[in-house]
């Protein structure tokens, strides 16, 4: 399994890199402790599966389409991985997407962690940094005052509307740590949440928003 995880490690870096830094390879790297440091926690976990998961997880994520025209299988395929492997690390992966509030049901502890894993980075100092990456790179703007949070949104409006990178700290960010599944992903998302929570209390005192972080 070595020798796989290897290939695709070597594979996803090329690609990665095309994507802007909120989702690059770095990206990647931070999953992949957040997952080993759960994974210590649990008993019997697949670090294996895991560690092909967050090493794909994004690979076809609907927001590069447009730069990556590659699928898990195929990399996984290429890499030596067997049939098994390759539909075991597809279910992992297709649990970890938030997609507005309207994530799949967690099949395995694999898919647990990987999810709680790949969430940590979308919060605390780093998920601030990563959120005005990708807005950036987006050209959306930093805040709007007028803009209303959407709520119960189906995952096609999730995608459908650029919003401000604040807004979706209200639409996706804040609401994470209570969708943790793990203890440990649980107990990592609190000190990260209050953190953004002391963030967007100071953007507002900077700023004319009005910012309810409650």
């Amino acid at each position: 399994m070595q020798t796989i995880i290897q290939k695709c490690t070597m594979s996803v870096k090329n690609i990665y890199n095309e994507f802007d830094a909120s989702h690059d390879f770095d990206h990647i790297v931070r999953v992949l402790k957040n997952a080993q440091q759960i994974a210590g926690t649990i008993p019997h976990a697949d670090v294996s599966i895991i560690t092909l998961a967050v090493l794909l997880h994004d690979i076809e994520d609907p927001k590069y389409q447009s730069v990556s025209a590659h699928s898990v299988s195929q990399i996984l395929s290429q890499a030596g991985a067997d049939e098994q492997t390759i539909e075991t690390v597809q279910k992992t992966i297709n649990s970890v997407s938030f997609n507005g509030g309207n994530e799949r049901d967690i099949t395995s502890i694999e898919g647990a962690i990987v999810r709680d894993a790949d969430r940590l980075d979308a919060m605390g100092a780093i998920g601030i940094a990563r959120t005005f990456a990708f807005g950036g790179a987006r050209g959306r703007k930093l805040y709007d005052a007028e803009e209303v949070t959407r709520k119960d949104m189906s995952e096609a409006e999730y995608r459908s509307k650029e919003t401000s990178s604040v807004t979706h700290f209200f639409e996706k960010l804040l609401l994470l740590k209570e969708r943790m599944v793990t203890d440990e992903g649980k107990r990592l998302a609190e000190q990260r949440h209050t953190f953004m929570v002391t963030f967007l209390q100071q953007l507002s005192d900077e700023t004319d928003l009005a910012l309810d972080t409650r």
